[in-house]
């Protein structure tokens, strides 16, 4: 049996962390939570399958901590996230490799489908609010 799947959530706002995660693991994925890059980056390492950032996070910002993940050997697949209708922070989260940029709101089916994108599972097809890379 494989493992199951590990997401880690950074995002500064709580509902919507737990919100995300909620869904995941209603989808069977694990998740962990944390409420900035900073929490994220001192936490000891879990090795995961899988990251969702947001762009807006205190301190450090979520393309920053995106473009220190990419510095790593074995980087795991980034979904980005914002509130913020920001075409410049989509193409650079994009163009830094990031499989999928997702305007908030998006549905439960956007965010499960990024991630299965993410992790290889199925094609992304046409139900994300922007289409993974």
């Amino acid at each position: 049996m494989s493992p199951v799947p590990l997401v880690s959530i950074v995002d500064d706002d709580v509902s919507m962390r737990e919100a995300i995660s909620l869904v995941l693991r209603w989808h069977g994925f694990r998740t962990q939570n944390f409420e900035s890059a900073e929490a994220f980056l001192n936490r000891a390492p879990n090795h995961e399958a899988c990251m969702i950032i947001d762009v807006q996070l205190p301190g450090i910002d979520g393309l920053e901590l995106q473009r220190r993940l990419s510095e790593a050997p074995a980087s795991p697949p980034v979904i980005v996230v914002s509130a913020h209708a920001d075409d410049r922070a989509r193409h650079r989260a994009l163009d830094a490799g990031a499989v999928a940029f997702l305007r908030k709101p998006f549905t439960d089916d956007q965010l499960v489908q990024s991630v299965e994108h993410a992790l290889g599972a199925e094609p992304a097809d046409d139900a994300s609010s922007d289409q993974p890379a």
